[in-house]
């Protein structure tokens, strides 16, 4: 018969697998260079690099076997630094890091960790980082545009549901097949670029499949190009069982505005950087843009 601390310490191994865990990963070399100027932290040479992406590879992998969740957030040394000044907290112990890094699995970008080499996972989290702080951004662009000077209607608000609608006859417009949509706004401080997927049957009773939460990224940012009135562009490339179609739009006054098939093949086929013209792909078809803007007088 198991003796009393033993039935304790199988108790306290399974309720161990109920704790999750969040593991700071460093993204880059730089990143681990400035960590390595702190004495508590594991590692004191800068070129350890790989070791450290080693180490953390087996450490994951080892939390996995126990049957313990863990999600990895990007541990960024300059946020870590700033928190520690606005908290008073020394930077240069584990019990500090660790802090941190609790705090970065609500507010921060994470993924689960389901057995991916840690290779693969770092330029995973560094785009979810970009998708969350350009939703961020736009949201904020959003929020602050404020109420129509002529009727007090909350241009924003507007500016999100006709963004909704319009992507809804954005996929429906498409028909059938895989569909990929970007949306490139530009604002004063950053390029905001949004990526949506979506299948589509052509059965009107079967809704289309969007990946995750990419609609409301791809709404919120074209709504923020929308609310603005500025310049920005629309393309989906719609993939079938026999060629690719793509379409086009421009944002023109807060509206979406349908290009010419000249204009999209002139866009697409025009080096973005030099201008230079670029070969036509094979096999694609560079179509017209179809009407997916309400009629009527917007913000």
């Amino acid at each position: 018969m198991p003796r009393r601390n033993d039935h304790d310490t199988d108790r306290r191994r399974t309720l161990r697998r109920e704790v999750p865990s969040t593991l700071g990963l460093l993204a880059d070399a730089g990143d681990f260079a400035a960590m390595c100027g702190y004495r508590s932290f594991t590692f004191d040479h800068p070129a350890d690099y790989a070791e450290y992406l080693r180490h953390v590879d087996g450490l994951l992998r080892s939390l996995a076997a126990r049957g313990i969740h863990t999600t990895v957030a990007l541990f960024d040394p300059d946020e870590y630094a700033e928190y520690c000044g606005e908290h008073g907290l020394d930077p240069d112990t584990a019990e500090t890091r660790t802090r941190f890094t609790a705090e970065l699995a609500g507010s921060s970008a994470v993924l689960p960790y389901t057995g991916q080499p840690v290779d693969e996972i770092v330029p995973l989290l560094i785009d979810e980082a970009v998708r969350q702080a350009t939703w961020e951004y736009a949201t904020t662009l959003l929020a602050g545009i404020g109420r129509c000077a002529e009727c007090g209607e909350d241009i924003g608000h507007a500016s999100f549901d006709r963004a909704s609608d319009a992507l809804k006859r954005l996929v429906a417009g498409a028909g059938p097949g895989h569909h990929h949509f970007v949306c490139s706004i530009p604002t004063e401080a950053e390029q905001l670029v949004a990526v949506l997927h979506a299948e589509t049957t052509g059965d009107p009773d079967t809704p289309p499949r969007i990946e995750g939460r990419e609609g409301l990224d791809f709404v919120t940012v074209l709504a923020a190009g929308l609310a603005q009135g500025g310049p920005g562009g629309l393309v989906v490339r719609s993939t079938t069982e026999d060629r690719d179609r793509v379409h086009g739009w421009r944002l023109d006054r807060g509206r979406l505005v349908a290009l010419s098939a000249a204009a999209v093949f002139n866009a697409y086929c025009t080096d973005a950087d030099t201008g230079e013209p670029v070969a036509p792909e094979p096999g694609v078809e560079y179509c017209p843009g179809y009407e997916v803007d309400t009629p009527g007088p917007h913000h």
